[in-house]
């Protein structure tokens, strides 16, 4: 049996390399065939679609020069400029990563010290040496805590700037309507504008920490290590260095790819959740519970299989990573530091072996650091991939704002979109602004995907004139209402029409801010603007009397009270809220469009659409032609379309 284990034992390193081989092997196996044989489940057969742009090449991310320039547009709106806050913090990142390292070998001489009057076992310099390493204790604990806290600011830093540069961009204008309802190229505006941007914020300032940390090492590690064993030392571990990081980077292609479709995904994911939140009303008619929990998970089913599959990928990688950006590196800076050991008259064999034991200690400690440095700097390879596919997800969505800004978008169009003439394509029509007229000459209502309703429409409303539009389902009356407001291009054509502030839109179901109730009947202004238009209190409290809600104002607070209003409040009320947002806002045309039908009363529709038909222009839809005759008695004769 002696014999046996004396064989066993002369094998033990070649037996444990196999089995961690084989190990390696049937984890990445496993992984890659172990969801193949899974069971079906009922959510495996539902299928839907996300709108997306199928004419749109398949999003890609890699370490590549397209990255490094778009890497460089975003760095311009993390950074304002060389002066700046976020600069200063950068070099107290930089200064306290010097400190760090300073009093990484500072640790590592005087340890060996201490270690070296242990062994020597002289008392006197063990307590002074122990004495000194306690006493610098303090100051490398503060160090340490700084470059943990400039680097927390440092990312906050970059994610307000990054969030106010896309906020500022996504709220310009109509571009937030245009991106949900015209454009398709981007399914989850709110994905891109929350999480992603924490996730890219945190990906940069980590990346710049876990470089600018392992660089600075190197650097220090290799002059101090050349100085004192020469120059062979350090050269095999930047060899290996260049040779493992261009083989690392190879292998790590895949990972901007996985991320971007992790984030698609995830996005995805919380829109099914949000649709069912927005329509929960209508899927409990249906007690649709079941049939939704099966899309949410069809659409979580997705969701995990990726990540389970970008699991594996890492857990492959991991592997290899640790494998040759750890462990191989520990061996080669074992090597490295043994070479002037090995050398006959090196200056570092003077002296008996008590001082070589130091210098060994202190320069293998060093060498261990050096690879440690190195293999981090190889690694961080892994989180410029990450980064990559945050960099494309950033890029696409700043490209998307700004092209939408400049009144481009891409939709999946109708086939062979024509009415017969030349120049026929959205915002092709002309946009004039006078004041007192609103005026169609020759345009066409079509829909941002191209559906023609009306292949030209030319009309014209003057002051002093009440039009009341009217016309089935689908015919093209919020069409018209959408083009005159700017929402839709326009295909062709002329609109007349008074500037924005003069035109004053309100839609069946009334939108309630979050805010008080004051901030309900002056919306979108806020109180100083109402301060400064000349408006006061007792003018809304007048409004909320013409529209027979003065109780509103009787509970805490009166128009300061702050409650969640879209609960609060009824559909009658909220109609009636946004009636006495009309005469705050008293516009050169109020457009109805179906906004009275959850009045309760007849006497609430008659008194107040009385006020509004003889103190304003009204365009409307779908009201009772002759209550609008009996309360526009004072005005011009109305037209009706």
């Amino acid at each position: 049996m002696a014999p046996n284990f004396s064989k066993l034992a002369k094998h033990q390193s070649a037996i444990v390399g196999v089995a961690g081989v084989s190990a390696a092997v049937w984890i990445i196996a496993y992984g890659k065939f172990s969801h193949r044989k899974r069971k079906p489940r009922p959510e495996d057969q539902i299928q839907y679609l996300i709108k997306e742009n199928k004419e749109k090449r398949p999003q890609k991310a890699h370490v590549n020069a397209l990255f490094f320039k778009q890497l460089r547009v975003l760095l311009k709106i993390l950074i304002p400029g060389v002066w700046s806050v976020e600069s200063a913090l950068l070099g107290l990142v930089a200064l306290s990563l010097v400190g760090r390292s300073v009093s990484d070998i500072w640790m590592i001489q005087n340890a060996t010290v201490v270690e070296s009057t242990i062994i020597t076992m002289n008392r006197e310099k063990f307590k002074e040496a122990l004495v000194k390493y306690l006493a610098a204790l303090p100051m490398i604990s503060v160090v340490t805590n700084i470059l943990k806290w400039s680097l927390g600011e440092l990312k906050l830093r970059f994610r307000t700037n990054l969030t106010h540069h896309l906020y500022n961009q996504y709220l310009k204008g109509y571009t937030y309507y245009k991106m949900s309802n015209l454009d398709n190229r981007i399914a989850n505006a709110d994905q891109l504008l929350t999480t992603d941007i924490d996730k890219f914020c945190d990906s940069v300032t980590d990346l710049y920490s876990n470089i600018s940390k392992p660089v600075l090492d190197i650097f220090i590690y290799v002059y101090q290590v050349t100085v004192n064993l020469g120059g062979k030392t350090p050269t095999i571990l930047m060899i290996y260095l260049l040779c493992a990081g261009v083989l690392l980077t190879r292998l790590r292609r895949p990972t901007g790819r996985l991320t971007v479709e992790e984030q698609k995904l995830e996005g995805e994911f919380r829109y099914v959740n949000s649709r069912l939140i927005t329509n929960s009303e209508e899927v409990a008619f249906y007690q649709g519970n079941n049939r939704e929990k099966l899309t949410l998970l069809a659409s979580f089913s997705k969701l995990r299989g990726h990540l389970r599959k970008f699991l594996e990928f890492r857990v492959g990688m991991g592997i290899i990573d640790n494998i040759i950006g750890k462990y191989v590196a520990t061996v080669v800076g074992f090597y490295a530091v043994s070479i002037p050991f090995f050398t006959k008259n090196h200056r570092v064999l003077s002296g008996d072996s008590g001082e070589r034991l130091k210098s060994y200690y202190t320069f293998g400690r060093m060498l261990v650091k050096l690879a440690e440095a190195i293999g981090r700097l190889v690694l961080a390879g892994r989180e410029l991939s990450r980064l990559a596919g945050f960099t494309a997800r950033m890029s696409e969505l700043m490209h998307v704002l700004s092209e939408l800004n400049k009144g481009n978008y891409e939709r999946t169009m109708v086939n062979n979109v024509s009415n017969g003439e030349v120049d026929f394509g959205p915002n092709k029509g002309l946009v004039a602004f006078q004041d007192n007229i609103i005026k169609f000459e020759k345009v066409p209502l079509v829909t941002p995907n191209g559906d023609v309703l009306v292949k030209e429409l030319s009309f014209e409303v003057s002051s002093g004139m009440n039009v009341l539009v009217c016309g089935p389902n689908g015919c093209g009356k919020s069409s018209l209402f959408r083009i005159l407001g700017e929402l839709w291009p326009s295909w062709g054509g002329k609109v007349t029409k008074p500037p924005r502030g003069k035109l004053f839109y309100i839609p069946q179901r009334p939108y309630m801010t979050l805010g008080t109730l004051r901030d309900q009947i002056i919306y979108p202004h806020t109180r100083d603007e109402m301060i400064r238009r000349g408006k006061s209190d007792a003018d809304l409290l007048k409004y909320l009397e013409v529209v027979q809600l003065t109780y509103l104002q009787l509970r805490d607070n009166g128009l300061n009270a702050i409650e969640d209003w879209i609960d609060v409040l009824s559909g009658g009320e909220k109609q009636r809220i946004a009636m006495a947002r009309l005469f705050y806002h008293s516009p050169q045309f109020a457009i109805l469009d179906e906004c009275t039908s959850a009045f309760h009363t007849e006497n609430h529709f008659g008194s107040i659409m009385n006020i509004i038909y003889n103190s304003m222009d009204v365009v409307a839809t779908n009201l009772d032609r002759s209550t609008v005759r009996k309360n526009s008695l004072d005005r011009k004769t109305s037209e009706f379309y």
